[in-house]
């Protein structure tokens, strides 16, 4: 069986927290955001050296060696759109077809330590960038094709509940960045 693609608009997470994984978008300082990445990149050196990497836990639903690859991709396709968001007056964003991309990288095929190099690569250039933004930058807006409007601070905080809750997918653990939302 092939994964259903995902249609959820997910930016209900900036307005509640999920219930999934248990993520509330509101409840850290927005200048946390490079942190809480830095954190949740490093978890996936666990997911990626078990044995098992390449399973699907069930026909429909991706393995870890493949949610691990898109939540790579994540990463660069946010640091394209978080540098357009800081260069160009309210950009719109091209679109991505998360699911396309996956079939044609061939996701389950790919080396689990090639991905976590390139995972670890695009999260630390994602996580400075995040990091030097400041003052009025924060306020600076973007646009997807499908009408959702972000600043950067709510792009911030639509974009980390992503790599967190696949991180939940494959572990089953929530709150897995306590430690950089409760930083004060």
């Amino acid at each position: 069986m092939e994964i259903v693609p995902d249609t959820k608009d997910w930016t209900w997470v900036l307005r509640e927290p999920c219930p999934e994984c248990g993520l509330d978008t509101q409840s850290f300082p927005r200048e946390h955001v490079a942190a809480m990445l830095r954190d949740n990149a490093a978890a996936w050196e666990g997911v990626l050296s078990g044995k098992n990497v390449r399973d699907r836990p069930s026909p429909e639903k991706w393995s870890p060696l493949e949610y691990a690859c898109h939540v790579r991709d994540v990463f660069r396709l946010y640091d394209q759109r978080l540098t357009l968001m800081l260069t160009v007056d309210d950009p719109l964003f091209a679109n991505w077809d998360q699911d396309t991309t996956a079939v044609q990288d061939r996701y389950g095929e790919q080396d689990p330590q090639e991905v976590l190099a390139g995972l670890r690569e695009a999260a630390e250039r994602l996580a400075t960038n995040f990091a030097g933004v400041s003052g009025d930058q924060w306020d600076r807006s973007g646009r997807r094709s499908d009408g959702a409007q972000f600043t950067v601070e709510s792009f911030a905080r639509y974009f980390i509940h992503d790599p967190i809750h696949h991180l939940y997918d494959v572990t089953g653990v929530r709150g897995a960045t306590a430690r950089s939302t409760k930083e004060t």
